[in-house]
Order: C-alpha cells, then structure tokens, then sequence
C-alpha cells in the first residue's frame, strides 16, 4: 500500500496569516509541502460553503488561520471566522467527516515559525485520521461520462 500524504487546505488571512507563511518561507523554515495556501484579505471572509467546498473538492484537512484574537485589520473578522468553523465543525461530524479535521488558528504576522509549527501539526493529525472519508465515497457511475475527461 502506498503512504498516504493528506491534502491540508490552509485558508490565511492576508495581514497576519499569510505573512507568517511569507516570514517562515524567508526564514528557510521547512513545512510540509502538501499544504496549500489560499489567502483571503481576512479570515472573516472565510464561510462556511468555502471550508465544505474544500472538502468536496477533495481535501483531507483545512485549517482558517487568521489575526491573533483581539487585533484584527477589519475589527472582528476573526471572531466570525472562529464561530463559523465550530459550526462547521458540527457540521462535518453530522455528515461523517469528521470535525476534528478541521481547526483554527491565530497568528501575528511574526510567528513564522508558529506557522510551520501549525502545519506540521496539521500533517500529523490527518495522517493518524487518513483519507476524507468523502474521498472514499466517491463513486463511479458506469454509464456516466467522465466530466474530467473533456467528453
């Protein structure tokens, strides 16, 4: 059986959590590579179809990371984006997948090295879970055309 490598979505808000990112890239600090960064200008913007979305599109975890609590650029972005991955946390463990896939973090744009810290936290975490359990359930339909294979 081949290792299995998660897909992690990293959802960074763009003054804070992305410039960790940019700060542990300039400060050649190794992090798993199978992240994928997505910056958002706040982790405000982030909702609760965008986190689903990730996952219906094939992602084995995702994580918001956003402005330390307390010192967001647009006042209270964070303090949403908190209350809507709890509740899609809910909502992951409703229909199977399992909300500990999921999490938020919080970050100042200094904490490079909490940045890399976070990611192979994540790494970890969905490497002891496995594969989405949506992954697996995905089916083909025999008499279905490929939507992927430009029929």
């Amino acid at each position: 059986m081949s290792e299995f490598y998660p897909k992690i979505v990293a959802f960074c808000c763009y003054y804070c959590a992305y410039s960790a990112a940019d700060l542990a890239g300039s400060m050649r600090l190794q992090y798993p590579s199978n992240i994928r960064l997505v910056e958002v200008p706040c982790s405000g913007r982030v909702d609760v179809l965008m986190i689903l979305k990730a996952f219906e599109k094939g992602a084995d975890g995702v994580y918001v990371a956003g402005c330390l609590e307390g010192d967001c650029h647009f006042l209270k972005g964070n303090y949403r984006a908190k209350k809507r991955v709890l509740y899609a946390k809910k909502i992951l463990d409703e229909i199977g997948i399992g909300g500990e896939r999921l999490e938020m973090f919080n970050l100042s744009g200094s904490s490079g090295p909490r940045f890399a810290e976070i990611a192979e936290e994540m790494v970890t975490r969905i490497s002891k879970l496995g594969p989405s359990p949506l992954n697996s359930r995905l089916v083909s339909f025999p008499n279905c055309k490929d939507a992927t294979a430009g029929n």
